[in-house]
């Protein structure tokens, strides 16, 4: 019996999937009220002056985190040559 339910199987179809990179739903249009949004400002393009003040902004607050770090690992290469 169990070969017959064998023989009798049939060949799964195989599914084929498209993205479109859509939602099911895209609900970001409507509010709580069900209105429609009014659509966003446009965004501002920042300038290339913006983005290097941003970035090096960034990297003097990194400075000191740096070099406490840079600190201890010396410290325990010192200790570890000490030792060895």
């Amino acid at each position: 019996m169990a070969k017959n339910k064998k023989k009798n199987k049939q060949p799964k179809q195989k599914v084929v999937y498209y993205d479109d990179n859509s939602t099911i739903i895209d609900m970001s249009a409507v509010n709580k009220t069900g209105q429609p949004q009014p659509p966003p400002p446009p965004r501002k393009v920042s300038t290339f002056k913006q983005k290097l003040d941003t970035y090096l902004d960034a990297v003097r607050m990194m400075v000191v985190p740096m070099l406490v770090v840079l600190a201890i690992l010396a410290v325990l290469y010192a200790i570890l040559m000490l030792i060895v």
